[in-house]
């Protein structure tokens, strides 16, 4: 592992350093508005800058928008952007996960429609993979879609999908459905992009106990979709989400929001239970060297895909350790935060709470940070048999056809 830039990576982190101190806002709005003003036109804005200048997907080829950068590179510009307050980042789904699906798989009209919009923050994008019955488990889809009897060639979809990210705001989205009820569940699904303004298509915000509402829950109801909105062949539906959830890998991450320096801050400033600073617990000073200690070997994890990244190479499957740590380390340290205040624990407000609610915010969106991008379970089974080469699970549906597969009905 090199800890070190190389002078050609050291050059480019100057250069970036010096285009954000030009450019990036100085102050930033932390919410989304949903009818379209406020945060959102200023995440549209920094969108559009950063696309004009290159630095909007940096691995992109030129030929798409991009510069054709390394993946260093991309990496070297995220860890700068994140020292400035610039707006939220509405855009990750679709430039981390659906466009590059769209390119991948569309035809060459579909691409030259959408990856440049999407670029520079003109349309946005979500995936609408998880189901209320599959959960993590892709390939339980059951929205369907059947070819129209009209003989045009078009697809009919219904049903229903949940949890996808910022629907509500999205101007298209990719969806997954099943085709083939009749061949294994793996076998018979097909992916198409959908016009979220489509008539048939509701979207249902669903209220978070965070007070935010950035899931929704999304109905299909004889949306009628062209063949030629198909991404790639039909009935190869699971091999297409392959590579949109290989991006999403790289495009959740791991947490944000308060950490172990921030919460020893807090508590040099609470009185605990002897009257003095309740850091100078015991058993508190060893939760927060605990704390310390996994954010280190995040830090070093992360390094090590940093390191494979500056070199050419493609980061392993131990990526998902991130997120599996990170998040549950983010629940246990935010409830640590809260219980420390005692009876001052329930004020969330922001002019009165430290760190502006931000304890009780990661609180809040910690559970839903362990569903997201792929359950703690899901990421579990990936490191154990990915990276500890573990047997499998056993799957006694591998060979059964998906209409014979038990409901629980």
């Amino acid at each position: 592992m090199d800890f070190n830039d190389s002078p050609e990576e050291a050059a480019y982190r100057a250069q970036v350093r010096a285009w954000l101190e030009a450019n990036a806002p100085k102050a930033a709005l932390t919410e989304f508005d949903m009818e379209g003003g406020g945060s959102m036109a200023a995440s549209k804005a920094w969108q559009a800058k950063k696309s004009a200048a290159g630095y909007a997907q940096i691995t992109w080829p030129k030929a798409w928008g991009g510069p054709g950068g390394t993946p260093i590179q991309q990496v070297i510009f995220n860890a700068e952007e994140a020292k400035h307050p610039v707006p939220p980042n509405p855009f990750t789904i679709g430039l981390g996960m659906c466009v590059p699906t769209v390119m991948a798989f569309a035809d060459d009209a579909t691409k030259q429609r959408f990856v440049g919009p999407a670029l520079r923050g003109e349309e946005i994008w979500c995936q609408l993979f998880s189901e209320p019955s599959g959960g993590s488990d892709v390939a339980a889809a059951r929205t369907k879609a059947v070819k129209a009897d009209d003989g045009s060639g078009d697809w009919i979809i219904n049903g229903q999908k949940v949890w996808t990210t910022g629907a509500q705001f999205s101007n298209f989205g990719i969806v997954v459905v099943r085709t083939d009820p009749d061949v294994p569940k793996h076998k018979g699904m097909t992916m198409f992009w959908v016009d979220m303004s489509d008539p048939g298509i509701e979207v249902r915000p669903i209220h978070q106990m965070s007070g935010g509402s950035g899931f929704n829950e999304v109905f299909f109801t004889n949306v009628r979709v062209p063949d030629s909105q198909r991404l790639g062949g039909v009935g190869d539906g699971w091999k297409v989400s392959l590579v949109t959830l290989m991006n999403e890998r790289l495009a959740v991450g791991g947490s944000s929001g308060a950490g172990w320096s921030e919460f020893m801050e807090a508590s040099r400033a609470i009185t605990g239970l002897d009257g003095g600073p309740a850091l100078k617990d015991p058993a508190l000073r060893e939760r927060i060297a605990d704390w310390y200690v996994q954010a280190e070997g995040l830090k070093h994890t992360r390094n090590r895909t940093m390191t494979a990244l500056s070199r050419g190479e493609t980061p392993g499957p131990e990526s998902s350790i991130g997120k599996v740590v990170a998040a549950v380390q983010m629940q246990d340290l935010a409830n640590a935060a809260v219980e420390m205040l005692d009876q001052y624990g329930i004020i969330n407000d922001p002019a009165l709470a430290p760190l502006r609610g931000g304890f009780h915010a990661s609180l809040m969106s910690a559970p839903g940070l362990r569903i997201a991008g792929g359950t703690d379970e899901i990421l579990k089974n990936i490191i154990a048999e990915r990276v500890l080469g573990l047997p499998g699970d056993i799957r006694v549906d591998k060979d059964v056809a998906f209409k014979d597969l038990p409901t629980g009905r």
